[in-house]
């Protein structure tokens, strides 16, 4: 299946699946704040796992306590695609607490 712009609705109806997401220009974004740094390197390296099994990658920030992605569809111009979407549902599949902000 070919991957397509998602219009202004679809991403919304998307969003509203995913609280503590968001959209901020042409990026799909989401911070997450954990009990340590010790948590917040694990939660990266699990990250990039996923990033790695669905070869779609994030733009991922390591804080003291904090990971924060953003991502988008470079292949499509740099607008967010079902794939940015399919990422950020198996983050929160694993991210402590399913969507502690």
């Amino acid at each position: 299946m070919a991957v397509e712009p998602l219009s202004q609705k679809e991403i919304e109806d998307r969003l509203a699946e995913l609280p503590g997401w968001s959209v901020e220009g042409d990026r799909l974004t989401r911070t997450y704040r954990l009990g340590s740094h010790f948590a917040a390197t694990a939660l990266v390296v699990h990250i990039a796992r996923i990033q790695d099994e669905l070869d779609h990658h994030s733009d991922l920030t390591l804080g003291y306590n904090t990971v924060s992605l953003s991502v988008n569809t470079h292949s499509v111009g740099g607008v967010v695609t079902r794939k940015d979407f399919e990422l950020a549902h198996r983050v929160e599949d694993i991210a402590p607490g399913h969507g502690s902000h």
